[in-house]
């Protein structure tokens, strides 16, 4: 696949699927386009549909809390399917994921992370200057 403006490469060892940069009225396209990758790269129902429910609530916070545009990256290895969401945002850790689901412990914010950690087989929230990063992926069974 041909990389957009936004530039970007595989890491060692894994397959790019899908780079694309997006904004709001993109992410409908983006379930497609990721439920579709992840159907061909053997991801099996019911998890293919967790993944894509986990790509909708990054992106989301992405649109809602760093100013409305990221990027989004999609890559298979022989193990996993990964999605890599980064953003120009103000930069945030995980102590913003809540241990109790949202709302029990008071608190209001971190319900899109909480689902993604509690869905994914692995979540990792990288701060940079420039942003954030968040990588989840999925074993491939």
């Amino acid at each position: 696949m041909t990389l957009d403006s936004a530039g970007g490469s595989p890491g060692i060892g894994e397959e790019l699927l899908l780079h694309r940069r997006f904004g709001g009225a993109d992410i409908p396209r983006l379930r497609v386009l990721v439920e579709g990758y992840a159907a061909v790269s053997g991801l099996p129902e019911p998890r293919r549909g967790d993944f894509v429910v986990a790509m909708d609530a990054v992106a989301g916070n992405v649109v809602q809390h760093a100013g409305g545009h990221g990027v989004l990256v999609l890559a298979r290895t022989t193990k996993e399917l990964e999605c890599r969401v980064s953003d120009r945002g103000p930069g945030f850790t995980e102590d913003v994921i809540p241990d109790l689901a949202p709302g029990l412990n008071g608190a209001c914010q971190g319900r899109g992370l909480w689902l993604t950690r509690l869905i994914t087989d692995r979540l990792t929230i990288t701060r940079g200057p420039e942003g954030s990063t968040v990588s989840f992926a999925m074993r491939l069974l």
